[in-house]
């Protein structure tokens, strides 16, 4: 498993811009199952991605397709991790 950090390296207005083809990008993803969590950063500096990938490289090729990405908007952190206990109901998420 991965959990990705964006974060922002243009104004505001540039991401919420981007954020409809921002938003398609991550829907096409979770219905993959590749993405499992996502959301803003609080402050709004960036955002967090939980991804479950065969490997760091195919989780990079499909983070290049992100508008955010292309357009230059935002910077990403990978670090991948193992998984070995979950709260009830979100054993799915665990190494096996």
């Amino acid at each position: 498993m991965y959990v990705v950090s964006l974060t922002y390296i243009a104004p505001l207005e540039q991401l919420d811009a981007a954020a409809v083809e921002h938003i398609a990008f991550l829907d096409r993803h979770y219905a993959t199952g590749t993405f499992l969590a996502s959301g803003r950063k609080v402050p709004r500096t960036g955002g967090v991605i939980l991804a479950r990938s065969e490997s760091e490289e195919a989780l990079r090729a499909i983070l290049a397709e992100d508008p955010f990405w292309v357009k230059k908007l935002a910077t990403y952190d990978i670090q991948q991790f193992a998984a070995t206990k979950a709260q009830k109901g979100l054993e799915g998420l665990l190494d096996r």
